[in-house]
């Protein structure tokens, strides 16, 4: 079973804005911080965004801080992230994932991945 599916990777041009979407199960939904990061060929996994369960703490990797926006619908088992602005540098596999501890998802240390979805700035 996938806990965490992502959608809405593609390829845009650089300027443009795309908007990621995961949908959790609810055992990596409830009571779980949830988080994106991203892997760009050639380097290793990095952090890119986390919420809180409740989504009242946020926080940014400073490559995406001001053009990126994570979010989450409680509703729908479902966290986002808004990318605008989008350059070359932002290409790479985005990742969802969750856990129960914010600042052990921002480490990396999640409970639950996602297979990722693609992104490709380029013009």
């Amino acid at each position: 079973q996938a806990h965490l599916v992502e959608s809405g990777g593609g390829l845009v041009q650089p300027g443009d804005s795309l908007k990621l979407s995961c949908v959790a199960s609810a055992r990596a939904n409830n009571g779980y911080a949830m988080g994106w990061f991203r892997q760009a060929p050639g380097k290793e996994r990095e952090f890119v965004a986390t919420i809180s369960w409740g989504g009242g703490r946020i926080t940014y990797a400073d490559s995406v801080k001001g053009r990126f926006t994570i979010s989450r619908d409680p509703a729908k088992n479902t966290v986002y992230l808004q990318m605008d602005s989008l350059n070359t540098e932002d290409t790479a596999v985005y990742y969802c994932a969750s856990g129960p501890s914010r600042s052990e998802v921002q480490a990396g240390r999640a409970v639950f991945w996602g297979q990722g979805t693609q992104v490709l700035v380029s013009s």
